[in-house]
């Protein structure tokens, strides 16, 4: 091919409000880009199901971000499921232009009917289902997707030039609807730059002190830093710590995330906290971002996410990166990454499994160090954007018959 490869990213939001995976798509197009790949990323300006205003952002223009151009559409004629026909009209004229789309989501309007134009242009499409193949997703609103997916995402998928997942595990389980699928097995990149020591020592402790993290050495800090959303395995997670509190064992659980789509149950598990054993040995931190962020993985000795299905983890693979060590559950599909780099500890999703595995993490230092050094090099040998993105352009090549 002598142009350089022209591709679409194509995802219901950008938006902070949907958490890690969607806000990947930025992260794979500013590195494709790096890499010499005009990359236009549609999608709209959706930023949350209930009742926030829409992100305040130009509409049907290209705007230039690292590398790359996103064009924004306005979510009409419904807001809460993130639709747009000004960007499928927009698509349906531009086809012509790109050599391939790559598709984020299923069970989203604008993704299904995405595909569905892609498919009447020719247009050849990867998929990327975020997860909403897993069976334990699929269980959601059970009749309205098995409707869904005999109208949409059968035919979509049968259409696909290939299907996009971040782990072996996510491929194996997923659903495919009788439908035989080229698969693709990518990780996700992370984003993380090796803070410089004289500079971050300030903003490092300025963030705890504005977070309320009392910061000793002597006592383990463990992190859960995610979705707070009832598939993350809090309530595995907060017996097992009160279990531990019980035993004598000292450490300080740092909650941070937020549910900005499901405020009610957000609230419910701040108040669970605030009325148990943990509280005196907690820090509610909400959502953070940003010089927060950073400092909290910087200061964090171990990494939580005891999830009942992750289709990759990108929070677990920060905290990697980080150089922290983590205790996930075996439904956390790089579960085997981390068991074979000696990069954390894996547990069953069961609460006497996962205090085992956090005993073990919280009384041994040097087990925390070693394992933490192995996260690292584990992390950002393979989940660094750039290696991600090779991986990516080779698959389009291919897809594309350029070999």
């Amino acid at each position: 091919m002598h142009h350089p490869l022209r591709i679409l990213q194509i995802v219901p939001s950008i938006s902070l409000v949907y958490g890690g995976p969607s806000q990947m798509v930025l992260g794979l197009s500013k590195a494709l880009a790096a890499e010499g790949v005009e990359v236009t990323v549609l999608t709209t300006d959706s930023n949350g199901d209930v009742g926030q205003p829409p992100l305040d952002v130009p509409l049907d223009r290209p705007i230039d971000q690292e590398g790359y151009q996103i064009r924004y559409f306005r979510c009409s004629p419904f807001r809460r499921y993130k639709f747009s026909l000004g960007l499928l009209r927009w698509l349906a004229n531009h086809t012509g232009e790109f050599d391939l789309a790559h598709i984020h989501a299923l069970f989203s309007p604008i993704s299904s009917l995405s595909a569905n134009v892609a498919r009447s242009k020719q247009l050849p499409y990867l998929l990327r289902p975020l997860g909403t193949l897993d069976p334990a997703d699929l269980q959601k609103k059970k009749a309205l997707k098995q409707i869904y997916a005999a109208l949409l995402e059968r035919p979509n998928l049968a259409g696909a030039a290939a299907v996009h997942f971040t782990s072996p595990q996510e491929a194996k389980v997923s659903e495919r609807f009788g439908v035989i699928t080229q698969d693709l097995v990518i990780p996700l990149g992370v984003n993380w730059q090796k803070p410089n020591p004289t500079d971050s020592t300030v903003a490092f402790n300025t963030a705890l002190q504005n977070l309320g993290i009392p910061h000793q050495q002597d006592i383990p800090l463990v992190l859960f830093m995610s979705r707070i959303d009832p598939k993350k395995g809090l309530d595995l997670l907060f017996p097992a710590l009160e279990k531990l509190l019980a035993e004598g064992l000292k450490f300080h659980f740092v909650l941070a995330g937020g549910n900005p789509q499901d405020p009610e149950y957000e609230r419910r598990i701040r108040t669970q906290v605030q009325e148990s054993t943990l509280a005196a040995h907690s820090t509610l931190a909400g959502f953070v971002t940003g010089d927060s962020k950073t400092a909290l993985l910087q200061a964090a000795d171990l990494f939580v996410l005891p999830s009942y299905y992750e289709n990759f983890g990108i929070a677990v693979a920060e905290a990697m990166a980080a150089g922290v060590p983590v205790v996930i559950s075996d439904q956390v599909h790089i579960w085997e990454d981390i068991k074979q780099a000696e990069a954390g500890w894996v547990s069953a999703c069961e609460v006497n499994a996962l205090t085992e595995q956090l005993r073990a993490a919280i009384q041994s230092a040097p087990e925390r160090q070693r394992r933490g050094t192995n996260a690292q090099a584990h992390a950002l040998k393979h989940y660094s954007w750039q290696a991600i993105a090779q991986q990516t352009i080779q698959a389009y090549r291919q897809i594309l018959g350029g070999g």
